[in-house]
C-alpha cells in the first residue's frame, strides 16, 4: 500500500500514515524499515499491513524516492 505520514509523536513514537483514499492507518516507530525509529510527517511511504489486536496497523514502512 502506499500514502503519507499525516502525523509523528518523537517522544512516543507514534504515527498516522493517510492513504490516497483517506483510510488512516496507525503505526509504532519500530516498523520504518530503515531502523531510525523516526520519519517526517508528509513523507510519501510504501508499507503493508498488519493484523494487531483486532485492528490493521502499518508494518514494513518505507520512504517512496521522490518522482516515484
Amino acid at each position: 500500500m502506499t500514502g503519507s505520514v499525516a502525523s509523528f509523536d518523537d517522544l512516543v513514537g507514534l504515527g498516522v500514515i493517510t492513504t490516497a483514499d483517506g483510510t488512516a492507518v496507525s503505526f509504532h516507530c519500530i516498523e520504518i524499515d530503515d531502523g531510525t525509529r523516526t520519519i517526517e510527517v508528509g513523507v510519501a511511504v510504501e508499507f503493508e499491513l498488519l493484523a494487531k489486536l483486532g485492528r490493521y496497523e502499518a508494518s514494513h514502512i518505507r520512504s517512496v524516492p521522490a518522482g516515484m
